[in-house]
């Protein structure tokens, strides 16, 4: 059962040089309890695509189509796009809830972690007593590896891991069904990086909350993520299981994600990358946006633009993967 269903949305960045394309039509269901991950290079619109979902997005940026149907386990719907500034503030942290790509920027500096979370139950749980919200600040801490006695500490005072871990436990306050996280392991090292996706999956099977998990980093996502959506130039251009996608891409593009990266196994290989560089939004090619990169573009790629067909946005026939990539 989906619990957010995202049909036909595009977002525009306005600007005096003309309108930036940055969303282009893009369709996905996130199911109930899911990780679906969200790859691309950078200013492929993935970032823009989350805020548009949570409705964070500001001037010059601006929703131009589509609608964002979140569904609730008792059969009742709502379109975010649709709500007021009431039901909007009622909406986030209850329902959906952001994590954001850099926990520096995204908490306040000058509150204790611990004051930030009481924030959240105070505004949304008005019943709550003070001695409550202070147990819950401290169990969310304890459950995502923060000792109970940092609740006082500052961002400042924590490390990068913890400043994402403390980001995480803000995020699961009200027991969200949803969960953008925007790059949440960016700028981490590695062992960081292990241990903060092995707490998300755990606090998945915990909590059952469904996540869309943004990141340019595709052998993360092949770890963490139940499906995946591929973004080139602001649309998905292939969606698929995380094994289909590692084993069977079906767009050139995604194929050249793949190889972007070093096998842990097997031969020592040359990494290959995507040769050129992204399209200006303002001005796409005509076409598919990925063929003046692509190695295996025929000359109906350069003029038609071909649709999200199933799992693939690809003019290349029979379905198949274009080569495997395991």
């Amino acid at each position: 059962m989906n619990v957010l269903e995202i049909r036909d949305l595009s977002v525009d960045y306005l600007s005096g040089g003309g309108a930036v394309h940055a969303v282009a039509d893009v369709s996905l269901d996130l199911r109930r309890g899911e990780i679906l991950g969200l790859a691309g290079e950078s200013g492929s619109g993935k970032s823009t695509l989350a805020n548009a979902v949570a409705r964070l997005l500001r001037p010059p940026a601006a929703i131009t189509s589509g609608s964002v149907v979140y569904r609730r386990q008792d059969g009742s719907s709502e379109d975010v796009l649709a709500l007021g500034r009431k039901e909007l503030r009622a909406f986030r942290w209850k329902e959906l809830a952001v994590v954001f790509q850099s926990a520096m920027n995204a908490l306040n500096p000058v509150s204790t972690v611990g004051a930030q979370i009481d924030d959240v139950l105070r505004i949304h749980r008005p019943g709550m007593s003070r001695n409550d919200r202070a147990e819950r600040a401290a169990e969310l801490l304890q459950r995502v590896g923060i000792s109970a006695d940092r609740r006082r500490a500052y961002p400042h005072e924590l490390s990068g891991g913890m400043r994402q871990r403390a980001a995480i436990a803000i995020a699961l306050a009200l027991n969200p069904e949803v969960i953008i996280m925007d790059e949440p392991t960016t700028a981490l090292d590695v062992v960081v990086q292990r241990d903060i996706l092995h707490e998300i999956r755990a606090l998945r099977e915990e909590y059952g909350f469904a996540v869309v998990f943004i990141t340019h980093d595709l052998s993360l996502l092949m770890e963490i993520s139940d499906r995946i959506a591929i973004m080139y130039a602001g649309r998905v251009v292939e969606t698929g299981g995380a094994r289909a996608i590692h084993t069977s891409p079906r767009h050139p593009y995604t194929l050249g994600l793949l190889r972007s990266f070093p096998r842990l196994h097997g031969p020592r290989e040359q990494l290959l990358g995507i040769p050129g560089t992204p399209p200006d939004l303002r001005s796409l090619p005509p076409g598919c946006a990925f063929h003046p990169r692509c190695g295996k573009a025929m000359a109906e790629c350069s003029s038609e633009l071909p649709a999200l067909d199933g799992d693939v946005a690809c003019l290349l026939n029979g379905g198949r993967g274009l080569e495997d990539a395991s």
